[in-house]
C-alpha cells in the first residue's frame, strides 16, 4: 500500500483541481442534474483509463519522437474547450427543448484531446507504473487506482453542481452561471495554445 500512496497522491491532485473536465462536470450537473451528469462521469473516467494503458503500453515514445503530433493535440483540445463552451452557455434548467447533456461518448472522446488527461496519462505511465512486473498488470493497476481515485472527484464536481441547482431556476441567473462557466472553459482554451 505505501507504493500506492505517491500514485495515489497525484491522481487525487490530478482529478480534484480545477480543469476541463471539472468544469464540464460542474456545469452539466447544475444544468441536467446527477443522473445528467453520470454519463459524462463514466464517460471521463472510461477515456481515461484507455489513455493510461495506451500510454503505459508505450504510445508516450510517439509524443517524443513527433512534436508536432503534442502540438496538433493542443491545438484541437482547445477548439473541443471553444465547443464546449459553447455548447454548456446554451444550457437551461428550466427549457423543454434544451440542449443534451454531454454523453458519455462525447466524454470519453473528449480524453483524446484534453492536455491535462495527456499530461495525467503520461506522468502515471512513466513515473509510477511498476517496472518489476508484467507491464499489462502494471497498466492495469495504475489505470484501475487512476479511476478509483477520480471517480468521486468527478462527482464531486458534479454534485456541486447539483448543490446549486436550485439557485439557477431564475434564467438570468442560470445564464451568467452558463457564461461564466464557458468564459472559464474559453481560458483553459487560451492556456492550452500558450
Amino acid at each position: 500500500m505505501s507504493e500506492l500512496l505517491p500514485l495515489i497522491s497525484y491522481c487525487l491532485v490530478m482529478s480534484v483541481t480545477p480543469g476541463p473536465n471539472n468544469v464540464m462536470l460542474a456545469t452539466t450537473g447544475a444544468n441536467f442534474g446527477g443522473r445528467g451528469a453520470l454519463p459524462a462521469i463514466l464517460g471521463i473516467q472510461s477515456g481515461l483509463f484507455v489513455q493510461t494503458m495506451l500510454m503505459c503500453a508505450g504510445l508516450g515514445s510517439v509524443f517524443m519522437a513527433y512534436p508536432l503530433a503534442q502540438q496538433v493535440l493542443r491545438i484541437a483540445g482547445a477548439l473541443y474547450l471553444v465547443f464546449l463552451a459553447w455548447k454548456l452557455s446554451g444550457a437551461s434548467v428550466a427549457a423543454t427543448h434544451a440542449p443534451k447533456a454531454i454523453s458519455f461518448v462525447e466524454a470519453a472522446t473528449f480524453q483524446a484531446l484534453n492536455p491535462k488527461s495527456w499530461i495525467k496519462a503520461i506522468t502515471v505511465a512513466s513515473v509510477f507504473m511498476p517496472a518489476e512486473h508484467n507491464t499489462v498488470a502494471s497498466a492495469l493497476l495504475v489505470a484501475v487506482t487512476g479511476a478509483l481515485v477520480g471517480m468521486p472527484c468527478n462527482a464531486m464536481w458534479a454534485l456541486f453542481g447539483v448543490s446549486i441547482r436550485h439557485l439557477l431556476k431564475d434564467p438570468y441567473k442560470q445564464r451568467v452561471f452558463n457564461l461564466t462557466m464557458a468564459a472559464i472553459l474559453l481560458v483553459l482554451a487560451a492556456m492550452f495554445l500558450r
